[in-house]
Protein backbone atom coordinates (compact mmCIF):
# COMPACT_ATOMS: atom_id res chain seq x y z
CA UNK A 1 0.00 0.00 0.00
CA UNK A 2 1.10 3.66 -0.40
CA UNK A 3 -0.04 6.51 0.71
CA UNK A 4 -0.11 9.98 -0.72
CA UNK A 5 -0.90 13.32 0.02
CA UNK A 6 -3.41 15.39 -2.38
CA UNK A 7 -1.01 18.61 -4.17
CA UNK A 8 -3.21 21.23 -1.72
CA UNK A 9 -2.09 20.16 1.22
CA UNK A 10 1.72 19.78 0.91
CA UNK A 11 3.02 19.54 4.39
CA UNK A 12 6.74 21.39 3.75
CA UNK A 13 7.09 24.35 1.38
CA UNK A 14 10.57 25.08 -0.59
CA UNK A 15 11.64 28.10 1.12
CA UNK A 16 14.59 29.77 -0.79
CA UNK A 17 16.73 31.38 1.11
CA UNK A 18 19.61 34.33 0.41
CA UNK A 19 22.54 32.97 -0.82
CA UNK A 20 25.85 34.30 0.66
CA UNK A 21 28.00 36.03 -1.22
CA UNK A 22 29.13 34.18 -4.75
CA UNK A 23 33.19 34.41 -3.35
CA UNK A 24 31.71 32.33 -0.27
CA UNK A 25 30.16 29.92 -2.17
CA UNK A 26 32.49 29.71 -4.88
CA UNK A 27 36.18 30.62 -2.95
CA UNK A 28 38.41 27.94 -2.36
CA UNK A 29 37.78 26.12 1.10
CA UNK A 30 34.95 28.14 1.53
CA UNK A 31 31.56 26.78 3.57
CA UNK A 32 30.13 23.79 1.35
CA UNK A 33 26.39 24.71 -0.63
CA UNK A 34 23.66 23.06 0.73
CA UNK A 35 19.91 23.53 -0.41
CA UNK A 36 16.85 23.48 2.37
CA UNK A 37 13.42 23.19 2.91
CA UNK A 38 11.54 24.51 5.73
CA UNK A 39 9.50 22.48 8.14
CA UNK A 40 6.00 24.00 8.81
CA UNK A 41 3.43 21.97 10.49
CA UNK A 42 -0.08 21.50 8.57
CA UNK A 43 -3.09 19.17 9.29
CA UNK A 44 -2.28 16.68 6.86
CA UNK A 45 -4.77 13.87 5.10
CA UNK A 46 -3.57 10.46 4.59
CA UNK A 47 -4.46 8.66 1.67
CA UNK A 48 -3.51 4.98 0.85
CA UNK A 49 -2.49 4.95 -2.97
CA UNK A 50 -4.72 1.27 -4.05
CA UNK A 51 -4.24 -0.30 -7.40
CA UNK A 52 -7.28 -1.23 -9.53
CA UNK A 53 -9.33 -2.00 -12.93
CA UNK A 54 -11.95 -0.17 -14.27
CA UNK A 55 -15.24 -1.80 -14.64
CA UNK A 56 -18.60 -0.59 -16.52
CA UNK A 57 -21.29 0.57 -13.78
CA UNK A 58 -23.62 -1.97 -15.89
CA UNK A 59 -23.18 -4.45 -18.35
CA UNK A 60 -25.22 -6.51 -21.01
CA UNK A 61 -25.03 -8.93 -23.23
CA UNK A 62 -27.30 -8.90 -26.16
CA UNK A 63 -28.14 -12.44 -27.22
CA UNK A 64 -31.18 -13.24 -29.45
CA UNK A 65 -34.61 -14.90 -27.78
CA UNK A 66 -35.64 -16.36 -30.85
CA UNK A 67 -33.31 -18.68 -33.49
CA UNK A 68 -33.22 -17.48 -37.51
CA UNK A 69 -31.39 -15.75 -39.74
CA UNK A 70 -30.02 -11.98 -39.36
CA UNK A 71 -31.32 -9.98 -41.67
CA UNK A 72 -30.02 -6.17 -40.77
CA UNK A 73 -27.66 -5.11 -38.18
CA UNK A 74 -29.36 -1.50 -37.01
CA UNK A 75 -26.55 0.39 -34.87
CA UNK A 76 -23.19 1.83 -35.45
CA UNK A 77 -20.65 -0.42 -33.55
CA UNK A 78 -19.08 2.01 -30.07
CA UNK A 79 -22.15 4.19 -30.43
CA UNK A 80 -24.17 4.95 -27.78
CA UNK A 81 -27.74 3.04 -27.84
CA UNK A 82 -30.89 3.61 -25.92
CA UNK A 83 -32.51 1.12 -24.06
CA UNK A 84 -35.18 -0.30 -26.27
CA UNK A 85 -33.52 0.68 -29.37
CA UNK A 86 -33.57 -1.68 -31.99
CA UNK A 87 -30.19 -3.68 -32.41
CA UNK A 88 -30.32 -6.56 -35.44
CA UNK A 89 -33.45 -7.93 -37.04
CA UNK A 90 -34.26 -11.38 -37.67
CA UNK A 91 -35.87 -13.13 -40.93
CA UNK A 92 -39.65 -12.98 -39.55
CA UNK A 93 -41.75 -14.76 -41.91
CA UNK A 94 -42.06 -18.26 -40.07
CA UNK A 95 -43.35 -15.59 -36.95
CA UNK A 96 -45.60 -13.35 -38.98
CA UNK A 97 -46.55 -16.91 -40.47
CA UNK A 98 -47.05 -18.31 -36.80
CA UNK A 99 -48.96 -15.38 -35.71
CA UNK A 100 -51.56 -15.36 -38.49
CA UNK A 101 -52.25 -19.48 -37.78
CA UNK A 102 -52.34 -18.35 -34.26
CA UNK A 103 -55.00 -15.62 -34.54
CA UNK A 104 -57.31 -18.20 -37.28
CA UNK A 105 -57.50 -20.60 -34.73
CA UNK A 106 -58.47 -17.87 -31.91
CA UNK A 107 -61.29 -17.51 -34.32
CA UNK A 108 -62.39 -20.84 -34.78
CA UNK A 109 -62.41 -20.74 -30.88
CA UNK A 110 -64.30 -18.10 -30.59
CA UNK A 111 -66.82 -19.79 -33.38
CA UNK A 112 -66.68 -22.95 -31.44
CA UNK A 113 -67.30 -20.73 -28.10
CA UNK A 114 -70.16 -19.12 -29.46
CA UNK A 115 -72.30 -21.92 -30.98
CA UNK A 116 -71.20 -24.35 -27.79
CA UNK A 117 -73.10 -21.19 -25.79
CA UNK A 118 -76.55 -21.15 -27.88
CA UNK A 119 -76.64 -25.16 -27.36
CA UNK A 120 -76.21 -24.81 -23.85
CA UNK A 121 -78.79 -22.05 -23.71
CA UNK A 122 -81.30 -24.04 -25.64
CA UNK A 123 -80.51 -27.11 -23.93
CA UNK A 124 -81.55 -25.11 -20.03
CA UNK A 125 -84.90 -23.49 -21.81
CA UNK A 126 -86.09 -26.98 -22.65
CA UNK A 127 -85.00 -28.45 -19.42
CA UNK A 128 -86.66 -25.57 -17.49
CA UNK A 129 -90.02 -26.53 -20.04
CA UNK A 130 -89.89 -30.43 -19.52
CA UNK A 131 -88.80 -30.93 -22.69
CA UNK A 132 -85.49 -31.76 -22.40
CA UNK A 133 -83.65 -34.20 -20.12
CA UNK A 134 -80.47 -33.31 -17.13
CA UNK A 135 -78.26 -35.45 -18.88
CA UNK A 136 -78.78 -33.11 -22.29
CA UNK A 137 -78.36 -29.66 -20.28
CA UNK A 138 -75.45 -31.04 -18.37
CA UNK A 139 -73.34 -31.97 -21.44
CA UNK A 140 -73.99 -28.78 -22.89
CA UNK A 141 -72.73 -26.97 -20.31
CA UNK A 142 -70.03 -29.02 -20.26
CA UNK A 143 -69.13 -28.51 -24.30
CA UNK A 144 -69.71 -24.65 -23.20
CA UNK A 145 -66.70 -24.47 -20.44
CA UNK A 146 -64.65 -26.23 -22.66
CA UNK A 147 -65.20 -24.48 -25.56
CA UNK A 148 -64.21 -21.70 -23.67
CA UNK A 149 -61.11 -22.98 -22.26
CA UNK A 150 -60.22 -24.21 -25.83
CA UNK A 151 -60.44 -20.06 -26.71
CA UNK A 152 -58.44 -19.27 -23.67
CA UNK A 153 -55.94 -21.86 -24.95
CA UNK A 154 -55.73 -19.99 -28.75
CA UNK A 155 -55.40 -16.65 -27.65
CA UNK A 156 -52.16 -17.26 -25.34
CA UNK A 157 -51.31 -19.30 -28.47
CA UNK A 158 -51.65 -15.75 -30.20
CA UNK A 159 -49.82 -13.98 -27.55
CA UNK A 160 -46.76 -16.19 -27.17
CA UNK A 161 -46.43 -16.30 -31.01
CA UNK A 162 -47.20 -12.47 -31.02
CA UNK A 163 -44.19 -12.15 -28.66
CA UNK A 164 -42.34 -14.22 -30.36
CA UNK A 165 -42.41 -11.87 -33.54
CA UNK A 166 -41.31 -9.20 -31.19
CA UNK A 167 -38.30 -11.09 -30.70
CA UNK A 168 -37.13 -11.32 -34.23
CA UNK A 169 -36.30 -7.54 -33.53
CA UNK A 170 -33.54 -7.67 -31.03
CA UNK A 171 -33.44 -4.91 -28.58
CA UNK A 172 -31.26 -3.00 -26.31
CA UNK A 173 -31.66 -4.52 -23.02
CA UNK A 174 -30.23 -1.12 -21.27
CA UNK A 175 -28.64 2.15 -22.75
CA UNK A 176 -24.69 2.45 -22.85
CA UNK A 177 -22.41 2.56 -24.77
CA UNK A 178 -22.27 -0.83 -27.70
CA UNK A 179 -19.03 -2.61 -28.73
CA UNK A 180 -18.12 -4.27 -31.90
CA UNK A 181 -20.61 -6.80 -33.22
CA UNK A 182 -19.79 -10.73 -33.00
CA UNK A 183 -22.42 -11.72 -35.27
CA UNK A 184 -22.69 -10.65 -39.47
CA UNK A 185 -26.13 -10.29 -41.50
CA UNK A 186 -26.82 -14.02 -43.06
CA UNK A 187 -25.29 -15.22 -39.85
CA UNK A 188 -27.77 -18.44 -38.21
CA UNK A 189 -28.33 -17.31 -34.13
CA UNK A 190 -30.45 -19.58 -32.07
CA UNK A 191 -32.45 -18.37 -29.10
CA UNK A 192 -30.79 -18.75 -25.62
CA UNK A 193 -27.10 -19.41 -27.59
CA UNK A 194 -23.93 -18.77 -25.79
CA UNK A 195 -22.15 -16.31 -27.61
CA UNK A 196 -23.18 -13.00 -27.28
CA UNK A 197 -23.63 -10.25 -30.72
CA UNK A 198 -22.94 -7.60 -28.50
CA UNK A 199 -22.07 -6.16 -25.28
CA UNK A 200 -23.23 -2.68 -23.57
CA UNK A 201 -21.82 -0.83 -21.14
CA UNK A 202 -22.52 2.44 -19.05
CA UNK A 203 -19.08 3.90 -19.22
CA UNK A 204 -20.47 7.33 -16.72
CA UNK A 205 -20.55 6.63 -14.29
CA UNK A 206 -17.64 4.21 -14.48
CA UNK A 207 -16.83 1.59 -11.38
CA UNK A 208 -12.65 1.32 -10.23
CA UNK A 209 -12.30 -2.03 -8.27
CA UNK A 210 -9.40 -1.95 -5.91
CA UNK A 211 -7.79 -3.76 -3.46
CA UNK A 212 -6.10 -2.85 -0.21
CA UNK A 213 -5.06 -5.47 2.53
CA UNK A 214 -7.27 -6.24 5.43
CA UNK A 215 -4.79 -5.29 7.97
CA UNK A 216 -3.94 -2.19 6.53
CA UNK A 217 -8.08 -1.28 6.06
CA UNK A 218 -7.72 -1.95 10.19
CA UNK A 219 -6.02 0.69 10.92
CA UNK A 220 -8.39 3.27 8.99
CA UNK A 221 -11.77 1.46 10.29
CA UNK A 222 -11.40 1.38 13.77
CA UNK A 223 -12.39 4.61 14.59
CA UNK A 224 -15.29 6.76 13.37
CA UNK A 225 -13.06 9.03 12.35
CA UNK A 226 -11.69 6.66 9.82
CA UNK A 227 -15.00 5.25 8.86
CA UNK A 228 -15.95 8.75 8.54
CA UNK A 229 -12.96 9.96 6.40
CA UNK A 230 -13.25 6.80 3.56
CA UNK A 231 -17.00 7.15 3.54
CA UNK A 232 -17.07 10.97 2.64
CA UNK A 233 -13.67 11.67 1.43
CA UNK A 234 -12.89 12.29 -2.29
CA UNK A 235 -10.81 9.48 -3.83
CA UNK A 236 -8.45 10.75 -7.02
CA UNK A 237 -7.69 8.61 -9.95
CA UNK A 238 -4.01 8.26 -11.48
CA UNK A 239 -3.79 7.12 -14.20
CA UNK A 240 -1.47 4.41 -16.22
CA UNK A 241 0.94 7.64 -17.69
CA UNK A 242 0.86 8.99 -14.22
CA UNK A 243 -1.82 11.68 -14.86
CA UNK A 244 -4.41 12.37 -12.56
CA UNK A 245 -7.68 12.40 -13.71
CA UNK A 246 -9.71 15.36 -13.64
CA UNK A 247 -12.76 13.76 -11.77
CA UNK A 248 -13.03 13.13 -8.31
CA UNK A 249 -14.76 9.48 -6.78
CA UNK A 250 -16.34 8.66 -3.54
CA UNK A 251 -15.78 4.92 -2.34
CA UNK A 252 -18.97 3.34 -3.29
CA UNK A 253 -18.99 -0.23 -1.17
CA UNK A 254 -16.95 -3.23 0.22
CA UNK A 255 -17.01 -6.62 -0.52
CA UNK A 256 -17.84 -7.99 3.06
CA UNK A 257 -15.23 -10.73 3.10
CA UNK A 258 -11.25 -11.40 2.65
CA UNK A 259 -9.86 -13.05 0.31
CA UNK A 260 -8.35 -16.05 1.98
CA UNK A 261 -5.53 -16.58 -0.70
CA UNK A 262 -4.17 -12.59 -0.79
CA UNK A 263 -5.59 -11.44 2.51
CA UNK A 264 -6.96 -8.53 0.57
CA UNK A 265 -10.47 -6.88 0.39
CA UNK A 266 -12.09 -5.35 -2.77
CA UNK A 267 -12.86 -2.27 -2.35
CA UNK A 268 -15.59 -0.44 -5.37
CA UNK A 269 -15.02 3.04 -5.99
CA UNK A 270 -17.55 5.24 -8.47
CA UNK A 271 -15.98 8.18 -10.76
CA UNK A 272 -18.21 10.43 -13.40
CA UNK A 273 -16.56 9.89 -17.19
CA UNK A 274 -18.82 12.26 -19.69
CA UNK A 275 -15.86 12.32 -21.90
CA UNK A 276 -15.59 8.12 -21.96
CA UNK A 277 -11.57 8.87 -21.00
CA UNK A 278 -11.87 5.89 -18.88
CA UNK A 279 -12.52 2.16 -20.47
CA UNK A 280 -12.81 -0.92 -18.81
CA UNK A 281 -10.03 -2.89 -17.98
CA UNK A 282 -7.47 0.16 -17.62
CA UNK A 283 -5.40 -0.07 -14.93
CA UNK A 284 -5.44 2.49 -12.94
CA UNK A 285 -4.31 3.36 -8.87
CA UNK A 286 -6.87 5.45 -6.55
CA UNK A 287 -5.75 7.75 -3.72
CA UNK A 288 -8.15 7.11 -1.00
CA UNK A 289 -8.16 9.10 2.27
CA UNK A 290 -7.71 7.31 4.88
CA UNK A 291 -7.69 9.58 8.30
CA UNK A 292 -6.29 13.02 9.41
CA UNK A 293 -3.16 13.79 11.02
CA UNK A 294 -3.24 17.33 12.51
CA UNK A 295 -0.31 19.72 12.91
CA UNK A 296 2.03 17.11 11.19
CA UNK A 297 4.95 17.32 9.07
CA UNK A 298 6.27 15.33 6.17
CA UNK A 299 9.73 14.66 4.87
CA UNK A 300 10.66 13.93 1.37
CA UNK A 301 11.93 10.08 1.86
CA UNK A 302 15.40 10.86 0.64
CA UNK A 303 16.40 13.23 3.42
CA UNK A 304 15.51 10.93 5.81
CA UNK A 305 18.62 9.25 7.12
CA UNK A 306 18.69 5.24 8.62
CA UNK A 307 21.49 4.73 11.41
CA UNK A 308 22.43 1.25 11.63
CA UNK A 309 20.54 0.13 14.29
CA UNK A 310 16.82 1.53 11.51
CA UNK A 311 16.75 4.91 13.75
CA UNK A 312 15.93 7.74 11.60
CA UNK A 313 17.46 11.36 11.48
CA UNK A 314 17.98 14.25 9.34
CA UNK A 315 20.24 16.80 8.61
CA UNK A 316 19.77 20.80 9.81
CA UNK A 317 21.75 24.25 9.23
CA UNK A 318 21.48 25.57 12.89
CA UNK A 319 23.43 28.75 13.12
CA UNK A 320 25.12 27.97 9.63
CA UNK A 321 26.91 24.68 10.42
CA UNK A 322 25.54 20.63 10.04
CA UNK A 323 23.37 19.75 12.76
CA UNK A 324 22.59 15.88 13.35
CA UNK A 325 18.93 15.88 14.29
CA UNK A 326 17.19 12.68 15.51
CA UNK A 327 13.30 11.93 14.34
CA UNK A 328 10.30 9.52 14.48
CA UNK A 329 8.62 8.53 11.73
CA UNK A 330 5.52 7.13 11.63
CA UNK A 331 3.64 6.17 8.29
CA UNK A 332 4.45 6.74 4.51
CA UNK A 333 2.82 9.56 2.81
CA UNK A 334 3.20 8.65 -1.10
CA UNK A 335 6.84 9.77 -1.13
CA UNK A 336 6.87 11.26 2.49
CA UNK A 337 7.65 9.80 5.70
CA UNK A 338 5.38 11.77 8.26
CA UNK A 339 7.38 12.64 11.20
CA UNK A 340 6.08 12.18 14.49
CA UNK A 341 8.59 13.89 16.74
CA UNK A 342 12.01 15.53 16.58
CA UNK A 343 10.79 18.80 14.02
CA UNK A 344 10.42 21.87 15.33
CA UNK A 345 8.17 25.07 13.20
CA UNK A 346 10.92 26.64 10.92
CA UNK A 347 13.48 23.83 11.34
CA UNK A 348 15.91 24.04 7.87
CA UNK A 349 16.09 20.68 6.44
CA UNK A 350 18.76 20.11 3.96
CA UNK A 351 17.57 18.29 1.18
CA UNK A 352 20.50 18.07 -0.71
CA UNK A 353 24.94 18.44 -0.92
CA UNK A 354 25.13 16.99 2.98
CA UNK A 355 27.35 14.29 0.91
CA UNK A 356 30.00 16.45 1.34
CA UNK A 357 29.50 17.97 4.84
CA UNK A 358 29.46 16.35 8.46
CA UNK A 359 27.92 17.01 11.71
CA UNK A 360 30.08 21.00 12.60
CA UNK A 361 30.37 21.86 9.08
CA UNK A 362 30.05 25.03 7.68
CA UNK A 363 27.42 25.37 4.88
CA UNK A 364 26.20 27.97 2.45
CA UNK A 365 22.29 27.86 1.99
CA UNK A 366 21.51 28.25 -1.89
CA UNK A 367 18.10 28.48 -3.52
CA UNK A 368 16.68 25.43 -4.12
CA UNK A 369 15.29 25.26 -7.79
CA UNK A 370 12.13 22.78 -8.62
CA UNK A 371 12.21 20.19 -11.47
CA UNK A 372 9.90 21.21 -13.84
CA UNK A 373 6.57 19.42 -13.71
CA UNK A 374 6.69 16.88 -17.13
CA UNK A 375 10.52 16.04 -15.59
CA UNK A 376 8.88 15.02 -12.39
CA UNK A 377 9.91 11.27 -11.79
CA UNK A 378 6.88 8.87 -11.45
CA UNK A 379 5.90 7.53 -7.90
CA UNK A 380 7.31 4.28 -7.43
CA UNK A 381 5.10 1.50 -6.98
CA UNK A 382 4.51 -0.69 -3.76
CA UNK A 383 5.77 2.02 -1.29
Amino acid sequence: MRLSLPLGLLCLSLIPLVPLSAEAQQGPGGPAPVTVMSAHAHDIVLTARLPGRIKASTEAEVRPQVSGILSERLFDEGADVAKDAPLYQIEDEPYRAAVAAARAAVAQAKANRDLAALEEKRAIELFGSNAGSAQNRDSAVATREAADAALQAAEAQLMSATIELDRTTIRAPIGGVIGLTQATTGALVAAQQTTALATIRVLDPIHVDVTQSATDMMHFTTTPEGRAMRATGEAHLVLADGSIFPHSGRLEAAEPRVEPTTGMVTLRMTFPNPDHVLLPGMYVEVDLPQAKAPGAFALPQNVVMRERNGDAYVWLVEEGKVAKRPIEIGRASGNDWIVTSGLNEGDQVITSGFQKTGPGAPVTVVPDTPAPAAGAAPQAEGQ
